[in-house]
């Protein structure tokens, strides 16, 4: 099977990253923080470890500001849910995944106020103006997507960042699509909250999920045991322990440290290089075939990342997905957990088909996809 639907998880995992799950579970398979004995030692200490790893890989506040949660959903609503107050105003895109988009939706019920932004495809400072537009004061916090899961396009963090810097709103960034394969830099980019993905452009197992907080989150939404102030009624103070009640998912967690090592091993850069080269040679292909319609602009370096959506006319992006299944193929299609881009796009009824590759696709991959689109009856 060639697998072309790494926007939802790095469908193969390095050999480093496998090792480091097996050695964990074989040598390490101990509780961190909830023990004084030794194993129980070694365990939060590989875990701080890891801690270090993250934040120096996005320049954060600190590795105590490394939260371990199960995915970057749970991430993004930690972080969207325990910062705003009733009557606090908050402003998302018009591209956001539904990981943001139905968090909001339930804080409007609660009395937030709730603003869409819209994304000008291909104008960066467009889209900030539309950002800058929604603005009040009461505006709590913006809510922005490093990179679409459906269409590609890169949007103006650092930008946006600038602006919620000045004006004293928190910001928060999805960087589902992008972290692994572009560098975020948290201080540079002014981001307050950094929600991160690492079974994606990570290649870490799946089931793991990372937020930075560099500032705090007032409402924590998940309480429970800590192994630390276990007397009290409510949870610590301190960070990470106020985040990340229960216990840590460790094996995964050592699988994040491998999957960073992978990737500064093969070079950051290189690696998005290689994946936007394929991406490029699909874009190219695809449009030389008429019934094709393709939703996603042409790539460009660090203007867009390793994702193209595309249609063929009088077919239904499910019917196209499974008629690439049989020949092999595995790629996404319908919404992808993402209406507002949908409704965006105009493909809110008919979805679309994703493509998506990772460091191991080849060109012969995208060849193989593009006779398969070129011959479909």
């Amino acid at each position: 099977m060639i697998y072309l639907d790494n926007a939802a998880t790095t469908g193969k995992k390095p050999p480093e990253v496998i090792s480091a799950v097996n050695r964990t579970l074989n040598e390490l398979s101990y509780n961190p923080g909830r023990g004084g004995h030794s194993p129980s030692v070694k365990a939060a200490e590989a875990v701080y470890s890891v801690r270090k790893k993250v934040a120096s890989f996005f320049a954060a506040k600190g590795a105590e500001r490394v939260i371990f949660t199960p995915s970057c959903t749970y991430s993004l609503n930690f972080v969207v849910k325990g910062i705003m107050h009733r009557g606090d105003h908050i402003i998302i895109s018009s591209m956001e995944h539904n990981a943001v988009y139905r968090p909001v939706e339930t804080l409007r019920k609660m009395g937030a106020e709730v603003d869409i932004a819209e994304v000008i495809f291909g104008d960066s400072e467009a889209t900030v103006r539309s950002f800058k537009r929604l603005i009040k004061k009461n505006t709590r916090a913006i809510v922005l997507m490093h990179g679409s899961n459906v269409t590609g396009e890169i949007f103006p963090i650092e930008a946006l960042g600038e602006v919620c810097n000045e004006k004293g709103i928190l910001f928060v960034v999805d960087g589902a699509q992008s972290a692994g394969l572009i560098p975020i830099d948290m201080k540079k980019m002014h981001i307050d909250y950094l929600a991160v993905a690492p079974h994606k452009g990570m290649y870490a197992p799946m089931g793991t999920g990372i937020l930075i907080a560099n500032k705090d989150i007032p409402f924590p939404i998940i309480e429970g045991g800590t192994g630390s102030q276990s007397a009290l009624p409510y949870l610590p103070e301190e960070y990470p322990e106020r985040m990340e009640s229960g216990t840590l998912n460790l094996p995964g967690i050592m699988g994040i440290s491998a999957g960073i090592d992978f990737i500064s091993k093969k070079g950051m850069d290189r690696m998005y290089r290689a994946e936007m080269g394929l991406v490029d040679r699909l874009y190219s292909g695809l449009k030389k075939i008429p019934n094709v319609q393709i939703y996603s602009e042409q790539p460009h370096l660090y203007k867009s990342l390793p994702v193209l959506s595309f249609n063929v006319k009088g077919k239904d992006s499910s019917r196209v997905a499974e008629y690439l299944n049989n020949k092999g193929i595995a790629v996404r299609a319908g919404l992808h957990c993402a209406a507002l881009a949908h409704k965006r796009l105009g493909t809110v009824t008919s979805g679309t088909v994703r493509v998506s590759p990772s460091v191991f696709n080849t060109v012969a991959d995208i060849d193989a996809l593009l006779s398969a689109v070129k011959f479909m009856k």
